[in-house]
């Protein structure tokens, strides 16, 4: 298998399990990092802002004793809300921002704020917005965008989401269109873009030059069915098994990261499994299988294995 020369593979604390700064049905900060570096990983996202140490210092020296970089951190935003939501999004990235430059990364995940509740799956708003909401979102990720830029040169990259205003294949690609590509551009999460029935292989066509960053996950296709079915939240349909580790679901990885390869642009490629609620011996020996595999696919760096 060639080399994907423009690709570099990276983890996620998603991959483990990991949905918020602290919770009992999830692994903690330390063994996160101890096992990415086992399972061979070089890259890793910040997770849920405070799931990691928050002080620079501190986790430059934790990352630095594994051999880990950063590519990137993650923010919920819920812009369609209005000027108070942007304020309080424009506070929490420039805290994230501090933080990823002092380590080095540029990229901030941006995904918009869920309408169901991520413990429980209970609906917490409508899954539908009104004009002025679409507005006030697309403008909001314009105004934020610009501000990432231009004060801390953290390039914003939104992240369409199952269960919020931009999830379906339709909703992103207007979303593109309704917001400046100067500094608004996309993280192509392969799972959410599956989960909501989309094409990723069109979205790299029509949109690869809006495309900065890349959230790789599968799809079960029989669990997905069911959720439509059922009519069930994510919350829901993530432990049965929806999102799945390659290449056992959709979409199929080597065609996908070819695609990604010819866009001709450098883009972190980040393993987002998602595994909440998990027991902590889970995630590991399914990271490892999903770096080997993704190396096999000409993805790197990945460590060679030591045993």
């Amino acid at each position: 298998m060639a080399a994907l020369e423009k690709l570099t593979l990276g983890t996620a604390p998603d991959s483990w399990g990991v949905w918020f700064p602290s919770d009992p049905h999830q692994v903690g900060w330390q063994q996160y990092l101890d096992e990415i570096a086992q399972a061979g990983y070089v890259w890793t996202e910040l997770g849920p802002s405070g799931f990691l140490p928050q002080d620079p210092e501190r986790l430059r020296h934790e990352l630095d004793a594994r051999g880990l970089r950063v590519s990137g951190g993650t923010i919920f935003a819920g812009l369609h809300r209005g000027g108070e939501a942007l304020d309080e999004a424009v506070e929490a990235c420039g805290r994230e921002s501090r933080l990823l430059t002092a380590l080095g990364a540029r990229h901030l995940v941006l995904l918009p704020e869920q309408y169901t509740d991520m413990h429980t799956g209970t609906s917490t708003q409508s899954g539908d917005i009104d004009p002025e909401q679409w507005k006030n979102l697309t403008t909001g990720y314009d105004r934020l965008g610009r501000l990432l830029l231009e004060e801390f040169g953290v390039d914003l990259v939104f992240h369409p989401h199952a269960d919020t205003h931009v999830d379906t294949q339709e909703r992103v690609e207007r979303f593109l269109a309704d917001t400046d590509p100067r500094y608004v551009n996309l993280c192509l999460d392969t799972g959410h873009i599956s989960y909501c029935h989309g094409d990723n292989l069109a979205i790299i066509e029509r949109f690869g030059e809006r495309i900065r960053y890349v959230h790789l996950k599968q799809v079960d296709p029989a669990v997905r069915d069911r959720v439509r079915t059922e009519k069930l939240s994510l919350a829901e349909a993530v432990p049965l098994g929806v999102m799945v580790e390659p290449p056992y679901g959709e979409p199929a990885m080597p065609p996908l990261l070819d695609a990604l390869d010819r866009l001709d642009t450098d883009l972190f490629t980040v393993v987002e499994q998602d595994l909440y609620p998990v027991e902590p011996h889970i995630p590991l020996p399914i990271g490892a299988r999903t770096a080997g595999y993704l190396r096999g696919c000409g993805l790197g760096p990945v460590r060679r294995w030591p045993y």
